[in-house]
């Protein structure tokens, strides 16, 4: 039986200008299958190789596959859809399988707004799409689809669901295959060489309510570091890999393993062959200010902090209390130990002013990270967050969801002039670097990697595809008014998807009033639950809460 993988071919000038980024997913998926016996494995890379629709049908007709599986995270949907769409018109006989962060909680959505796909894979996909794979094989899919936990398809006019399958507990027995993909594409700009992204948990204990990794993964679960290096010695050794960044949300939050993790990369001599990064919380930083160093030996050279987004613009469904020292003091921690710094900022609330905007570009400067990146806020449609802002959100094109174009509509401008402002901060910040710093401050590997930032910014900004400028017509301030973003205003949510969401919400709400009349005072009751929520929020978005190492061991063997 004949497997075909493809990548759906989708760019938004995001996180792909440092970059060609290789599929993880593929390697996992074909990875597991190979040890359930299917052999007949092809991967069509159509993101990396910028491939035409016309390209991908003549490699599929060319290969005839037995089944198309593919992948979708929001802003790419419509693509991986499209995608289904071709297979079924030119390889009928192909069952078509989607998956992904999107589909998984948007099932209803997506099988609406394209009956065309056979069936979605929701959650982990390894466990679940072997098992359907046994069951085309057999011939007995049809006939036993109801029976495999974890899918869902139409059956006639129903969209159905089959109970969620259980998560994988020994993420260590995953064997990825590393070698269906084409290392040679993909690189890592700033120092150009090849880019890896392995990961050492899947989950994350806290639940933020604008999240969705808790959501996806659910159980928070932690690979043997000794696991995670081998499979880093091997991408090293075999693919020639001289970058990775972790995966993880988060992979400080397990502090004994990500120390044992850095402890093994030493003893392996790995730091003198491969570089690293990661994203964590300034709250990481500060606890472990005496361990930088070890990390700094270890080979991480590259830190992106969620330094500053709700707490001065007040958004209250984030509560995201970092404080502004803190977020210095952590900055100049990680210059101390020498690794960059990013400093990541969330733009583009409903509450969003010129005065925020400014705010955010003086605290940039003040706190001089090596770069600095201001992302449009984007209401993924899947968290309670979107439903809490009710009809704020006006654009329901998913293909804009994408962290570069402005969803939400700020009450004191336009989205013209909002990005305009965001230009205005990019602009000062990294011409002043590009003058004053890069070319002047240390030696070496910092001063190569600093100007190998510098040329992936000065790459995409010529080629117009940072922040999407080319294809919203974003010249400078003089075409602020001009902006258009092509929003498709044909796109709407579903009423199947709305019924579920209501089912939920009204769900929600009765279990909430069962809970709160078993208590002797229901205020007090709304006052605990409040406070509770605030903690859970405030630990994950940068707030004082940590776990300690005995709760991250029982979450890790969760």
């Amino acid at each position: 039986m004949r497997i075909v993988f493809v990548h759906p071919n989708y760019r938004s000038g995001g996180a792909e200008i440092a970059g060609s980024w290789p599929p993880a997913w593929v390697a996992y998926l074909a990875g597991h299958l190979r040890k359930a016996g299917f052999n007949d494995i092809h991967f069509i890379d159509a993101m990396t190789h910028n491939l035409e629709e016309e390209e991908v049908v003549r490699r599929l007709v060319e290969l005839q596959p037995d089944v198309i599986g593919t992948t979708a995270i929001t802003p790419s949907i419509y693509m991986a859809e499209r995608l289904l769409e071709l297979a079924r018109e030119h390889v009928p006989q192909a069952l078509r399988v989607l998956g992904g962060i999107h589909a998984t909680f948007m099932f209803k959505q997506v099988l609406s707004e394209a009956p065309w796909v056979d069936v979605i894979v929701r959650g982990e996909g390894e466990e679940i799409f072997t098992q359907l794979m046994e069951a085309v094989n057999r011939g007995e899919y049809l006939q036993t689809r109801d029976q495999i936990r974890g899918i869902a398809y139409r059956d006639g006019e129903e969209i159905v669901a089959t109970p969620a399958a259980p998560t994988i507990k020994d993420l260590d027995a995953l064997d990825p295959d590393w070698t269906l993909l084409e290392w040679d594409e993909y690189k890592y700009i700033p120092l150009n060489t090849k880019v890896a992204i392995p990961n050492m948990a899947r989950g994350c204990p806290f639940t933020c309510s604008f999240c969705s990794q808790w959501k996806f993964w659910r159980d928070y679960r932690v690979r043997d570091p000794i696991k995670v290096v081998d499979e880093i010695e091997k991408l090293v050794n075999e693919q020639g890999v001289g970058f990775f960044i972790l995966a993880d949300e988060e992979p400080t939050i397990n502090r004994k393993k990500f120390i044992q993790f850095c402890e093994e990369l030493i003893a392996r001599g790995l730091p003198d062959k491969v570089k690293w990064g990661i994203n964590t919380r300034v709250t990481d930083i500060l606890r472990d200010e005496e361990l930088l160093p070890l990390y700094r030996r270890a080979g991480l050279v590259h830190v992106s902090l969620g330094t500053e987004a709700a707490a001065q613009m007040k958004l209250d469904q984030f509560n995201k209390e970092t404080k502004v020292e803190d977020n210095r003091r952590a900055i100049e921690l990680l210059r101390d130990a020498d690794i960059f710094i990013e400093a990541q900022f969330i733009v583009g609330l409903d509450n969003e002013t010129a005065e925020t905007l400014e705010e955010t570009y003086r605290m940039a400067w003040d706190w001089q990270p090596d770069l600095a990146n201001w992302a449009m806020y984007t209401p993924w449609p899947f968290t309670p967050l979107f439903q809490d802002l009710g009809d704020k959100v006006e654009v329901f094109d998913f293909s804009k969801y994408n962290f570069v174009t402005p969803i939400m509509k700020p009450e004191a401008m336009d989205r013209g002039e909002l990005l305009d402002r965001v230009m205005n901060n990019y602009r000062r910040f990294y011409i002043k670097k590009a003058l004053f710093h890069y070319p002047w401050r240390g030696t070496g590997f910092r001063r190569r990697y600093l100007l190998g930032c510098l040329k992936a910014f000065a790459k995409a900004g010529f080629a117009r595809t940072f922040y999407d400028l080319g294809k919203a017509g974003y010249w400078g301030p003089q075409s602020k008014d001009k902006v258009d973003f092509h929003f498709d205003t044909t796109r709407k949510i579903a009423k199947a998807q709305l019924d579920d969401w209501q089912s939920m919400q009204d769900r929600a709400a009765q279990a909430r009033a069962r809970k709160q009349a078993e208590q002797p005072d229901a205020y007090d009751m709304l006052a605990t639950d409040a406070m509770a929520a605030d903690t859970i929020v405030k630990a994950c978005g940068g707030g004082e809460q940590q776990l300690s190492e005995a709760e991250m061991d029982a979450a890790g063997r969760a």
